[in-house]
């Protein structure tokens, strides 16, 4: 579950991913590298997004529920 309000930065989302996913130190912090890391998943990663936040996050997280979505995964905004 992701809380866009809590993050001021892209890079503090995708630092979040990160350790959320356990996704491996050489991850880029960006949706071409989060697909490339999702599609090395065995079972899809779901998303549930609280508050999308606003600017720069809240674009980032349109982006990284696209990749999540293309690798199978769900993302149900609550």
């Amino acid at each position: 579950m992701i809380d866009g309000t809590r993050y001021a930065s892209s890079r503090e989302l995708h630092l979040a991913l990160k350790r959320m996913l356990s996704l491996p130190d050489y991850y880029g912090m960006n949706a071409d590298a989060l697909n490339d890391c999702l599609s090395e998943r065995i079972s899809p990663v779901n998303l549930w997004i609280f508050d999308p936040g606003t600017g720069e996050v809240a674009a980032a997280l349109k982006t990284i529920s696209m990749v999540i979505s293309d690798n199978g995964g769900t993302v149900k905004e609550l």
